[in-house]
């Protein structure tokens, strides 16, 4: 040990006298090929709703529609978020007061029917298996929750709504504001809408509120 620690010294010195050049300290516990222990994990991915799910590197749509399947409120998580965690945030986003809001199980959460019932509304929620106390639905308005499986499809239309291609999560959220526009522009000029002779308008009465999640 002593004869090798005055080695290294000795070389450090002749190395100082011929003026060699100074080498970087290897801060690698080994020497395998590796990357180096001061390369922390990239910042940013969950501040942009990105992260791994079982489709890979995805975003989380959580969309919520009125009784005719068109969007009314966005907003978006990292891929493997669970839909019980996207409620509050969708639910703060500006839009009419739901009268019945119909979901699938996996919205199936005490504090989420509290709040639904809280708001005055109507939680149609399919229960889990697990659940010991099973919550029976009507079968005939949970089948109206096909709509938004529609409004879904509607969406994907838009090459870059179904495959995310921005970076950032604003980005990416206007974009997918500008495709509910659409739809809601496409609803109004193609709807046929009739007027009596009060100057009254016709047409189909609100049903109440749909909520989903889709991984793209």
């Amino acid at each position: 040990m002593d004869a090798g620690w005055h080695l290294g010294c000795l070389a450090r010195s002749r190395c100082k006298q011929r003026g060699c050049p100074r080498q970087r300290a290897n801060d690698r516990l080994h020497h395998r090929p590796r990357a180096s222990p001061r390369s922390g994990r990239k910042r940013g991915i969950q501040k942009n709703a990105l992260g791994r799910s079982r489709g890979g590197f995805t975003t989380k749509v959580h969309l919520r529609t009125n009784a005719q399947g068109l969007p009314i409120a966005t907003t978006l998580t990292p891929g493997e978020t669970h839909d019980v965690k996207g409620y509050d945030a969708l639910m703060r986003e500006n839009g009419p007061e739901p009268k019945v809001i119909l979901a699938d199980r996996g919205y199936d959460a005490d504090a989420i029917r509290a709040d639904i019932e809280r708001r005055g509304a109507t939680p149609v929620i399919p229960t889990k298996k697990n659940r010991r106390v099973q919550i029976e639905i009507d079968g005939a308005i949970y089948a109206l929750r096909n709509r938004i499986e529609r409004c879904f499809n509607r969406l994907k239309n838009s090459r870059r709504f179904a495959t995310r291609y921005e970076k950032l999560a604003e980005t990416f959220a206007g974009f997918v504001n500008l495709v509910s526009i659409r739809l809601w522009l496409r609803h109004f000029v193609n709807a046929a809408v009739e007027f009596d002779g009060g100057g009254g308008v016709h047409g189909g009465a609100g049903f109440g509120d749909t909520n989903k999640t889709r991984t793209y």
